[in-house]
């Protein structure tokens, strides 16, 4: 009678082993799906205050046109990106050209101290923070999830399971540059 309950407390540990570690990295890859959301969300509202911004500066950088082009351009192919690379890289190329209209409203004093144009560099300033800590969470959640399944006894599972490694969010050394400014 003990064989028994030992048997049938083993098989109650293993198949409780299989449930555990097929939820965990169930759950772990919710969450990066989450983390990716919420990149996508940050950066549809960085999108979203571009157009107050030029608006705000237009008036007074006329001259600057190319720069407004730059960023009119990038917002478009951040709106137009698919899949979470595209987005990402697309979302760079945006955050530069932004640098770019800070960088030179530095030259004209009545738009540093316009309110719109303040609150809306606010604003961007807060999301690219947003962005940032968006990027560090998914790449946490990628750690969790990729340690789970390359320690003992998840990489059994996960194997079993089909639970593929998965790749961190990487910048590129043309993302890293500082951006050149050049006034024309």
């Amino acid at each position: 009678m003990v064989v028994y309950w030992i048997g049938g407390a083993v098989v109650a540990i293993v198949a409780l082993s299989f449930f555990i570690y097929y939820n965990k990295f169930i759950r772990l890859a919710q969450q990066i799906d989450n983390s990716l959301a919420q990149i996508s969300v940050q950066l549809k509202k960085r999108s979203d205050l571009i157009p107050g911004l030029l608006n705000s500066v237009k008036g007074y950088m006329k001259h600057e046109r190319k720069i407004i082009a730059e960023v009119t351009n990038a917002r478009k192919a951040l709106m137009g990106a698919k899949g979470i690379e595209d987005k990402v890289k697309a979302g760079n190329q945006l955050q530069t050209a932004l640098k770019s209209i800070f960088a030179i409203a530095e030259a004209y004093p009545d738009l540093k101290a316009n309110t719109n144009f303040l609150h809306l560099q606010q604003e961007l300033s807060a999301i690219e923070d947003k962005v940032a800590y968006a990027r560090q969470y998914y790449n946490d959640g990628i750690m969790s999830y990729n340690v789970g399944r390359e320690t003992i006894p998840g990489m059994w599972f996960a194997n079993m399971y089909g639970f593929k490694k998965r790749d961190y969010l990487k910048i590129t050394e043309e993302e890293k540059a500082v951006p050149k400014i050049d006034f024309e």
